[in-house]
């Protein structure tokens, strides 16, 4: 073989190895850091109806007089994206399975607005019982 068919065989090579790297996702892993708040989090999404369930559900239940939590739009806030990624990390859940609402009460991973009204409703209980 002369060195051009190497250096040309070198090079589609390489090609295929990032071609196949992009497409598996391999790079996909790596986002900016965000300081993520404290406490707990609601993400959520514009126009998402599932996220307006949950929200109808807090006002309805005066839900944040008895419980403080930080909600972070995703749909088209970069950074809450990326907040929203390092707690996927952290709570190992495959970022390609995750979508919102989505609720991180500091160790626990909630999803579905199902999962996060009874995750609220404790603290309507909470309430009745004082």
């Amino acid at each position: 073989m002369d060195k051009t068919t190497i250096i040309i065989v070198a090079i589609v090579v390489l090609l295929a190895a990032g071609f196949w790297a992009w497409q598996s996702g391999f790079f996909a892993s790596t986002f900016k850091h965000v300081p993520i708040p404290e406490g707990i989090i609601l993400f959520y999404g514009e126009d998402c109806p599932h996220c307006k369930n949950v929200e109808d559900f807090v006002s309805q239940n005066s839900i944040e007089d008895n419980v403080k939590f930080t909600r972070l739009e995703v749909y088209y806030n970069e950074d809450n994206q990326n907040i929203l990624a390092q707690i996927v990390d952290n709570c190992k859940i495959n970022s390609k399975e995750v979508g919102v609402p989505f609720l991180w009460d500091g160790q626990n991973c909630l999803m579905g607005d199902e999962d996060i009204i009874n995750f609220f409703s404790k603290y309507i209980n909470n309430e009745q019982d004082q």
